[in-house]
């Protein structure tokens, strides 16, 4: 239940024992994963076709700005794994050469300052190293060789040291307490954030400095040393959040100083100024009480930007795009009276402006702020989500996606804001898919509201048929239904199986104004809920909707929502689908980590007495469960620590107990995603045998 996207995801690591280079006797564990070039059976999209598809993603524009590193993930159904490579070309999108081919996967890859190397991170005995190689892909040699390993990477800008990331021990263990006891399997707690996300907290992620003579790195320092601190933040902060100042004297970084208890009901993070002779910390944002990250030096190094938002406690407050002075030590918020989000930020090479990624009507654009004179402008436009944003000359150079089309790379002219695809990673699958018409509607909200709905229609929709269609709740809750492109709530896959799709943009999403987004905070059950009614029971009125055949499916907030409908849509709908959804209120706001979320949205604890709680804990879906009267199947998996598993126990017990057809399918090792091939695959099977179950 994050506002933040998780873009992350496309580095997962794949552990080897093979060098870089592409061996020829190879163990299962060695097989290399690449490019799919099938001919597909059909032009209709399925769930092995859309894992099929390359991941592209991390863009990075050589010094010269001629040339452009990134790097694909690809996946293996029957090996059941994912690798990533990594690929150059032309800034103009011509010459593209694959850099590797390995059975290891390469990350985090970034030019070397000067233009002549790349450096990347691969497996080297079972933990991520620093490598290099030429801009050709020759020569790959490796860098470093530190305990643990690392998990990033950045070089300093005059080339003579490289700062790093890595895990760090801290916590007692049991073993630790008790070495007579080495088989002794538990965990002794006595404070909150014990666990986090999916995983138990047993290290810290620090930044760490080290020298660099051009071939290996000596002499590291620990920056945060002995913090029980992260920086980048867990689990979705990257080496966006680290950064070196122009003249390779200081690092920006981000990290929230807290522990246990205060950590767990803070969101206030604070961006950090290291000086690499004195080694002072210096907090620029102190005071600022919520989100502080991903600082940005200006090309002179005499500004620093950074995403802030205002209020601690509330991850889904407006990001804000603020500048520091360090001549005047003042701090700007440049997007007062912009009533969108600020993220992505980057400077021009000439310091006067800075491009970012920001949400409108349910489509992330690039905007440019001219510093001088505080002035926002959109430069593109379309039924596209745009990722990133690098600055070539007279172009923007941007990851670009939309419902109907995985992550490319494009150039943006930043005069007209004309657009020219350079990358065309999944071009042969696409030319085989028909995908089904994206159409934008606007409804009228029971308080007179115009809300935007996607609806996707069938690739070989017939106006003069009647089609099952499904209502699509979205998670975050406070997450945009926009043109993303994902491997499971993938709307084409819905549509390509002969379903209609009603994607409702209800209230507390962004890119409508603030008050828009955050009107759903203390109000689950409230108003959004009668947007999601709004949006189906308009569609249902088409002709080619069967309104006898109305689904509502989503995660997450979705999940929530549909055990929410499940008690209140009076026989509105025939099937459910929830995928880690809130069940039980009370339950949540103790069994949670993150208790800044569960307590801003939610008004307080359940034995508070404020009228906000008592409204939020009495629209709980469990106090509904004898309304329940309809099919459900429940998703969960068992490393959700966000929204533990026992909500979607709870939930398929109950519906169980009342007799209701349900059915649970529970993965032990995923956490709020699905992330195996082969699980996903068996997601999508068993979704639409559900559906098609009760629908069809």
């Amino acid at each position: 239940m994050k506002k933040i996207l998780f873009i992350i995801l496309s580095f997962w690591i794949i552990a080897a024992c093979t060098s870089p280079e592409q061996t020829t006797n190879k163990k299962q564990d060695d097989i290399i994963i690449g490019k799919s070039t099938t001919k597909l059976e059909s032009n209709i999209m399925t769930p092995e076709v859309l894992w099929s598809f390359g991941r592209l993603g991390d863009i990075q524009i050589s010094p010269d700005g001629s040339k452009i590193v990134y790097g694909v993930s690809y996946y293996s159904v029957p090996e059941n794994k994912s690798n990533r490579e990594l690929f150059v070309m032309n800034a103009d999108g011509s010459d593209v050469k694959q850099l590797t081919k390995t059975a290891k996967g390469e990350y985090n890859a970034i030019w070397k300052p000067d233009g002549t190397k790349i450096g990347y991170m691969t497996s080297q005995s079972g933990s991520m190293q620093l490598w290099e190689m030429n801009p050709d892909g020759s020569n790959p040699v490796q860098i470093s060789d530190i305990e643990g390993g690392i998990s990033g990477f950045k070089y300093s800008p005059d080339m003579s040291k490289i700062l790093y990331t890595k895990e760090v021990k801290l916590d007692e263990t049991v073993q630790d307490k008790y070495p007579d006891l080495p088989m002794a399997n538990a965990m002794i707690e006595t404070d909150l954030m014990y666990r986090h996300w999916d995983e138990w907290v047993e290290t810290y992620s620090h930044v760490f400095v080290a020298d660099y003579d051009g071939k290996t790195i000596s002499n590291s320092i620990d920056i945060m040393e002995g913090e029980k601190n992260h920086s980048p933040l867990k689990p979705f902060g990257g080496m966006e959040q680290i950064n070196w100042s122009p003249d390779s004297k200081n690092i920006a970084y981000t990290s929230r100083k807290l522990q246990g208890k205060a950590y767990a009901f803070s969101t206030n993070s604070d961006i950090y100024i290291y000086n690499i002779e004195n080694k002072q910390h210096t907090n620029i944002s102190e005071g600022m009480m919520g989100y502080d990250v991903a600082p940005v030096y200006s090309p002179d190094g005499k500004k620093l930007a950074w995403e802030s938002m205002e209020r601690d406690g509330y991850e889904a407050d407006k990001i804000r795009l603020f500048v520091y002075d360090f001549d005047t030590k003042e701090k700007k918020d440049y997007s007062q009276g912009f009533d969108q989000n600020a993220s992505s930020l980057t400077w021009s090479d000439d310091g006067n402006k800075i491009y970012f990624i920001s949400n409108y009507h349910a489509r992330d654009q690039i905007y440019e702020l001219t510093v001088e004179n505080s002035e926002i402008k959109v430069i593109t436009k379309g039924d596209y989500n745009h990722q990133s944003v690098a600055e070539i000359g007279d172009n923007l150079v941007c990851a670009k996606q939309s419902m109907s089309m995985p992550t490319e790379i494009f150039a943006v002219n930043k005069a007209n804001g004309e657009e020219t695809q350079l990358s065309y990673e999944n071009k042969e699958i696409l030319d085989q898919l028909k995908m089904g018409k994206v159409e934008e509607r606007w409804v009228k909200t029971t308080d007179n509201k115009d809300m935007l709905v996607w609806v996707i229609y069938p690739p070989n929709f017939d106006p003069n048929k009647k089609y099952p269609t499904l209502l699509y709740c979205q998670g975050g809750p406070q997450s945009t239904v926009s043109q993303f492109f994902s491997v499971r709530w993938n709307f084409q896959m819905m549509a390509a199986n002969d379903y209609i799709i009603v994607a409702p943009n209800r209230r507390g999403l962004p890119g409508f104004g603030q008050e828009w987004n955050e009107q759903i905070s203390g109000d689950y059950g409230g108003q959004n809920m009668k947007d999601y009614f709004s949006a189906i029971d308009e569609l249902a009125k088409e002709p080619f909707v069967d309104n006898d055949k109305l689904g509502a499916v989503g995660a997450s907030y979705g999940g929530f929502s549909v055990f929410w409908i499940a008690g209140n849509h009076n026989k509105r709908f025939k099937a459910f689908i929830a995928h880690d959804g809130i069940f039980n209120f009370e339950s949540m706001y103790l069994e949670t980590e993150e208790m800044w979320f569960v307590h801003w949205d939610m008004g307080g604890a359940y034995w508070d007495k404020n009228e906000i709680a008592k409204r939020s804990y009495a629209n709980s879906p469990h106090k509904f469960i004898e309304k329940w009267d309809t099919p459900i199947m429940v998703v969960q998996g068992g490393k959700d620590f966000r929204i533990p598993d026992t909500q979607g126990m709870s939930a398929f017990n109950a519906a169980v107990i009342r007799g209701i057809p349900a059915k649970l399918l529970y993965f032990p090792e995923e956490n709020h995603w699905v992330l195996g091939p082969q699980n996903g695959i068996l997601w999508q099977r068993e979704f639409f045998s559900w559906l098609d179950k009760w629908l069809k």
